[in-house]
């Protein structure tokens, strides 16, 4: 059986690590902002603006419960519409401010739901991590999928594949009938089989920035631009705000069950265009 405490404290050592590590990238340090929520629990939102690689980014840790699980999470478990729940997890969404460094986002969480008569609690998790260029370079992507693949070999020869292809599924734009990026992983409703696989799976994918992520940033940071890529950026920015708005679970999950709207919708950019036609 999963230990619940020590998983939620593993999300939030993740997010002390994660942000370290881009503080030493970025040269500037992060804001801590701690919030609670009236339903139950609360969390830690960490975030720069305005930093000298990072024109945005927001790595997000939280605790939260509530009575009644939201609609947006029971979707594959109508059985547990109106169970009593608890969320923990990180999620993470970078906006670099060179448009030749793509936007990264990574999300890891764990769902506990109590049923209401009283059953055994069901415990899942998801996330994934996706990859998101404006001026995508090939080699750059091979490294991304590689160091995603590597991330869960130990799982088997299938989880790639079929993480993969659940990200491409996804991460798309159907009123556009476009991808949002180039994919990555994707995983939805992994529930604990008893053998703790289903976190310590979490927990690679969870880790695997400094890999699947830094690599290409370190290289790219600093690569020339001008205005012409600077507004094909600010452009392409705003499918990505389509999809957060318009499809994307976790933002549903957030708003539905009174969440905090600020930390929310961290993930937006601080500067789009959208242009008619």
């Amino acid at each position: 059986m999963i230990d619940v405490a020590a998983a939620r404290d593993w999300f939030a050592t993740l997010q002390q690590s994660i942000v370290e590590t881009l503080e030493a990238v970025d040269g500037r340090p992060f804001l801590r902002d701690a919030w609670t929520r009236p339903e139950g629990g609360g969390g830690v939102s960490r975030l720069i603006e305005d930093g000298n690689v990072f024109e945005r980014g927001g790595v997000n840790f939280s605790d939260v419960r509530g009575a009644s699980l939201p609609p947006a999470a029971s979707i594959a478990r109508p059985h547990l519409a109106g169970a009593s729940w608890h969320a923990t997890g990180v999620s993470l969404v970078l906006h670099p401010r060179n448009p030749y460094v793509p936007t990264v986002h990574m999300n890891v969480r764990m769902f506990v739901a109590q049923p209401a008569d009283g059953g055994e609690a069901v415990i899942w998790f998801g996330g994934g991590v996706d990859l998101t260029p404006y001026y995508p370079s090939e080699a750059d992507v091979r490294e991304f999928h590689r160091a995603c693949r590597d991330a869960v070999a130990p799982f088997g020869d299938d989880v790639y594949p079929s993480m993969k292809r659940a990200c491409d599924a996804y991460f798309f734009l159907k009123h556009r009938n476009e991808p949002r990026g180039v994919g990555g992983l994707f995983f939805d409703d992994l529930v604990d089989d008893g053998t703790g696989r289903a976190l310590a799976l979490t927990r690679r994918i969870g880790e695997c920035l400094d890999s699947a992520y830094l690599p290409m940033l370190q290289r790219n940071r600093d690569h020339a631009y001008g205005v012409r890529e600077r507004d094909f950026q600010l452009y392409r920015r705003g499918r990505y705000v389509e999809f957060n708005l318009v499809y994307d679970r976790g933002t549903l999950f957030g708003l539905q069950s009174n969440g905090r709207a600020e930390s929310i919708l961290m993930s937006m950019p601080p500067s789009v265009t959208w242009r008619y036609d």
